[in-house]
C-alpha cells in the first residue's frame, strides 16, 4: 500500500492505459498521460487539463486580514478588488523566499491564498507565527480540489460546460461561485503555462464530475490531460518559477528578477529592509536564460563558468518542445548577466560553450 498522499481524482489516472506517476513530494502524481511533448503541444496549440489538487489553499479571515496579507507579502494586497487575484510572495528577514503563492480577494474580510504543496506546513506555521488580532488563517487544503484548463481552446471549452458568462473575465481576476459542469467553484483566469486557461477550485467531492465533464466537452477541441512533466516544460518556457528551484530561502525575488511583484513603496512588510537595500546596492546574482550553443543539455544544478571561474548553476533547464534550442535558467554572478555574454556549463565533466540570452523563452501566440 502507497504511503504517498493522492488527490481525489487519482482513480481516474487508470482511465488511460499510458499514464505514468511518480512521487512529487510525497504525493503520487502523473508525469505524464500520453507524453510530455505532446501534452506540452496541446496546452501551447489547443488545450489541456491538469489536476493541482496537491496544492494549498489557505483561508484569511477577520477584520484586520488585509493588514496581516500586506505584513506577510511584498506585493500591495490593499490595490485588490474584490474578484481579483494577485501575484506574491513572502519573504525572510534575510529578503530570502519562504514561498511563492496566489491571493485572492473574496470579499473586504476574506482571502484566500494559493501555496506550493511542498510548504503547505511550512507555510502554515510561518503565517500563524505572525498572525494579528482579528485574523484567521484556516487551512482548506485538504477539502479542496484544484483543476486548470489551459491552452487557447480554453475559452470555448470552458463555455460549453458552465452558465456563468466568462466574457468579462479578465487575466487574473475570478468569479466566486461559478457553475461548473453543474458544480459550485472558484474559477479563476489564471495558470501556470504562458497560455490563457482558468483554474478551478472545488469541493473534493466535486473534482471528479468536473475532470470528466471538461474531458468531454473539450474531447472535439483537441483537449487531452496533462501531467507534472509538461506543466514543468510549459512554465520553464514562460520563465514562471518554481519554487526550490528558481526560488528558495537562499533567493530573493530580486535575485529571481521578480521585482515588480515587490512593492518597497507600500509600508512595512517582513523582509522589506533587506530588499530595499539590494534593490539600492544591485543584488549579487541574477536569474539569466542560456543557451547551449555545443550539444547538450542544461539541467538543475549543473555548474556555470566564466573562464575558470565558477558563477552560479542552473536552475532548470530542457530542450525546449516549442522551439527545440537546449536552454537553461540559471542563478550568475550579476555582472556576467548581459545578453550574448559566453559561458559553459558543466555537463558530465564536460565543459561546453552556452551564451546568456533574453527571457521568456516563450510568450503567448508564438506557437502558431
Amino acid at each position: 500500500m502507497s504511503s504517498l498522499q493522492r488527490t481525489p481524482l487519482y482513480p481516474l489516472y487508470s482511465d488511460f492505459p499510458s499514464v505514468r506517476c511518480i512521487d512529487f513530494g510525497g504525493w503520487e502524481l502523473p508525469v505524464q498521460f500520453h507524453g510530455i511533448v505532446r501534452e506540452h503541444e496541446a496546452v501551447r496549440r489547443q488545450a489541456g487539463l491538469f489536476d493541482v489538487s496537491h496544492m494549498g489553499e489557505f483561508m484569511v479571515i477577520g477584520p484586520n486580514a488585509e493588514a496581516f496579507l500586506q505584513k506577510m507579502t511584498t506585493n500591495d494586497v490593499s490595490k485588490l478588488s474584490t474578484g481579483q487575484a494577485q501575484y506574491t510572495l513572502m519573504c525572510y528577514e534575510d529578503g530570502g523566499t519562504v514561498d511563492d503563492l496566489l491571493i485572492y480577494k473574496l470579499s473586504d474580510h476574506r482571502f484566500m491564498l494559493v501555496v506550493n504543496a511542498s510548504n503547505i506546513d511550512k507555510d502554515y506555521k510561518w503565517l500563524t507565527d505572525h498572525l494579528l488580532s482579528d485574523v484567521d488563517v484556516i487551512n482548506v487544503s485538504a477539502e479542496t480540489a484544484l483543476i486548470a484548463l489551459q491552452g487557447p481552446g480554453s475559452a470555448a471549452i470552458m463555455s460549453k460546460v458552465s452558465s456563468t458568462p466568462l466574457e468579462g473575465l479578465a487575466s487574473f481576476h475570478f468569479i466566486e461561485n461559478a457553475d461548473v459542469c453543474g458544480a459550485t467553484a472558484i474559477l479563476s483566469r489564471t495558470g501556470y503555462t504562458g497560455e490563457d486557461g482558468f483554474e478551478i477550485y472545488c469541493s473534493t467531492d466535486d473534482a471528479a464530475a468536473i475532470w470528466k465533464g471538461l474531458l468531454a466537452a473539450g474531447e472535439s477541441e483537441g483537449l487531452i490531460p496533462a501531467g507534472l512533466g509538461a506543466r514543468d516544460t510549459l512554465r520553464f518556457e514562460a520563465k514562471l518559477p518554481l519554487y526550490g528551484q528558481e526560488l528558495s530561502e537562499t533567493i530573493s525575488p530580486l535575485e529571481a528578477g521578480l521585482g515588480f511583484f515587490v512593492k518597497l513603496d507600500k509600508g512595512a512588510f517582513v523582509g522589506r529592509e533587506t530588499l530595499a537595500r539590494q534593490k539600492s546596492e544591485g543584488v549579487p546574482r541574477k536569474l539569466v536564460g542560456v543557451e547551449l550553443i555545443d550539444r547538450g543539455i542544461p539541467r538543475s544544478h549543473y555548474p556555470v563558468y566564466a573562464g575558470d571561474s565558477r558563477i552560479g548553476e542552473i536552475t532548470s533547464g530542457t530542450q525546449s518542445p516549442t522551439s527545440k534550442r537546449n536552454l537553461g535558467l540559471a542563478l550568475i554572478d550579476s555582472s556576467y548577466a548581459s545578453i550574448d555574454t559566453e559561458l559553459t556549463v558543466e555537463i558530465r565533466g564536460k565543459r561546453l560553450k552556452a551564451k546568456v540570452v533574453k527571457t521568456p523563452f516563450y510568450k503567448k501566440g508564438d506557437a502558431k
